[in-house]
């Protein structure tokens, strides 16, 4: 078979098995079985596309002239995506074997897999908006469904509906970014943006910076939704709602990374030159965005008591890393630390599950403790994806998060700064988690009682931890990394950034470990950490309650009273009313009939005769 047609299979296989899943397998028991099945012959498609180059498109639908084409596109960024993305699903889908063994539900939850497999794929492999802009929607469709899986829990429910109405603020923008693009360049495909804008900035020199700042900021918006970005970062945290193999696949490898590979898609589509794209307001915009996001979910993470809380705001902080990356135009550094990190990430999301399940689905780090013992596999890679999270030398982290502090300091020296303090709260939260969930004595009986998981739940780990510690070397990046350039030193220890990093690392290690260890109780208590900075409050109770609220009465009063009250309701009794009246008419009386014939044929004489 050809590249393009790999890559046909690749993106429909998981549909074609979605759909068989929900309408004939679920009953038979097999589609856990297929989906899994489904993730494997993807990941092999993905080895086989690297390096590979290609495009196909065909026309969906055409309209007077305007014709609407779905394509792919292979190349180096999108086949190396591929693989993050299919790789972490594969071994996603071979934890969730035996995390969810005993869901009633564990065909529609495979189903769900499968249909974000799909999603995930046309989004990567998208050869134009248009099907960037289908696939993404897809996806937001996608996560409702799997962070909802357990729909019974009120908490799951809400945190679906908050993730899909955030995101579909963030998209609306995104949707106008998409049409305003479109006009400057002409074109909706990534292949022929770059001669369209060229082409608008030398008709239009004088508004072209500022037409296309704005642009840029509304693509930036979808971005924001999806990658949870401050200010609609409150989605993320609560999405934990949902099975913790879906937090590894969804909310730390591939879904929130879509907006910082969208935007490097649309940077290298563009292909300006770095200069005038690092002077647009934009790009100042997306950089502080993401340094601003870095800082504050660390910040958040310092007080959060749940294992799988404090693992969704280091995404965050993270993810604030990437996007302050693609900001400072250094693209490709943003590109590399999310190819690491949905290694290392990956681990500790199903770290974490391995430990909710050996704890009786406990996900209080004060309830747990003396873990090292009872779960030593377990705990030896999470270790390792600790480490690598917190940059130490060696690790794949390290190296990325490296590349992106280089850029900040050349780029924009306060941005640096930021970075480099969400350097030092990284492991201090870090060392926190490990040693309160990891170390000293067992604090319930849950812990007392944990042991080790099954195989088909540590390989995985085992797999995720020699890639979170291996995947920042040449040897593998420059194989399968969907951006990388190799650094000329790959250790250099001397200068402003490893000094830095560093010393950050040091003193947030050494803190951590002198604060919490041997503690029953947090010794700090920061309410204004704790609560978030009352982010989620002052949405709860007042964008909600004063404007999503007041302006549901609104339509409620427009629906209840004037569209069935006047309109639906008004002409039903108006038609009622004339019918009673008719019918008041026909009482079955000969002399009452032959009376209105009389007056009648009365009538009809009159007007015929005097008009």
């Amino acid at each position: 078979m050809t590249p393009v047609s790999l890559a046909w299979l690749l993106l429909f296989l998981p549909l074609v098995v979605a759909a068989a899943n929900q309408l004939f397998l679920k009953r038979t028991g097999l589609a856990h079985f297929a989906s899994l099945a489904s993730s494997a012959v993807t990941l092999t498609i993905a080895f086989l596309l690297l390096g590979k180059t290609g495009s196909a498109e065909f026309s969906w639908a055409a309209v007077e002239g305007f014709t609407v084409n779905l394509g792919l596109t292979l190349d180096k960024l999108s086949t190396g995506m591929m693989v993050v993305v299919t790789g972490v699903g594969f071994l996603v889908h071979l934890f969730s074997l035996a995390y969810m063994k005993d869901d009633e539900a564990k065909a529609r939850y495979f189903t769900g897999l499968s249909l974000f497999m799909f999603s995930m794929t046309g989004i990567v492999l998208a050869s134009n908006f248009i099907m960037t802009f289908i696939f993404w929607e897809l996806v937001g469709l996608s996560s409702y469904l799997l962070i909802g899986h357990w729909y019974q829990k009120e908490s799951a429910a809400d945190a679906a509906k908050k993730a899909f109405i955030t995101n579909r603020i963030g998209d609306f923008g995104f949707m106008i970014g998409i049409l305003m693009l479109w006009g400057i360049t002409g074109t909706l495909s990534f292949g022929g943006m770059q001669e369209g804008v060229t082409a608008f900035g030398n008709a239009h020199p004088a508004i072209f910076a500022g037409v296309l700042s704005t642009a840029l900021l509304c693509v930036f918006c979808g971005a924001v939704g999806k990658s949870a970005q401050f200010p609609l970062h409150v989605w993320l945290p609560d999405a934990m709602e949902g099975p913790t193999p879906v937090s590894a696949l969804i909310h730390a490898a591939t879904m929130v990374a879509a907006g910082v590979y969208m935007l490097f898609r649309v940077q290298l589509s563009l292909d300006l030159e770095p200069e005038f794209l690092g002077s647009l307001l934009s790009s100042k915009v997306i950089a502080w965005t993401g340094g601003i996001t870095a800082l504050l979910a660390a910040l958040m993470a310092i007080q959060q008591d749940d294992i799988k809380r404090v693992l969704a705001y280091s995404t965050l902080s993270q993810l604030g890393y990437m996007v302050m990356a693609v900001g400072l135009v250094a693209g490709e550094a943003g590109m590399f630390h999310l190819f690491t990190h949905a290694w290392f990430k990956a681990l500790l999301f199903l770290g974490s599950g391995a430990v909710i399940y050996a704890c009786h689905h406990e996900q209080d780090i004060w309830k747990m403790g003396g873990l090292l013992k009872k779960m030593p596999i377990t705990a030896i890679t999470f270790a390792l994806g600790f480490a690598a999270l917190i940059a130490v030398p060696g690790t794949a982290g390290f190296f990325s998060k490296e590349q992106i502090l280089e850029a900040a300091l050349h780029q924009e020296p306060k941005l640096f700064w930021i970075a480099a303090f969400v350097a030092l709260l990284t492991p201090f939260y870090m060392t926190r988690l490990f040693v309160v969930a990891f170390l000293g004595k067992p604090r319930d009986h849950g812990a007392d009682h944990a042991h080790e998981v099954g195989p088909v739940m540590f390989l995985p780990l085992i797999i995720l931890a020699i890639l979170g510690v291996l995947a920042g070397y040449p040897v593998i990046a420059e194989k399968i990394a969907p951006v990388y350039h190799a650094p000329e030193h790959l250790f250099h220890f001397t200068g402003m950034v490893p000094i830095v990093s560093l010393s950050a690392l040091a003193l947030g290690v050494i803190g951590g470990f002198v604060l919490y260890s041997g503690k029953d109780k947090d010794p700090l208590s920061i309410p204004l950490l704790r609560e978030r900075f009352y982010i989620d409050r002052f949405y709860d109770n007042f964008v909600v309650r004063y404007f999503q609220n007041a302006f549901a009465a609104i339509v409620h009063f427009f629906d209840e009273f004037l569209i069935n009250g006047v309109l639906v309701g008004g002409l039903s009794r108006s038609a009622e009313g004339f019918g009673n009246l008719f019918r008041r008419v026909q009482s079955g009386n000969l002399q009452g009939y032959a009376f209105v014939f009389g007056l009648g044929v009365v009538l009809v004489i009159y007007f015929t005769v005097f008009f």
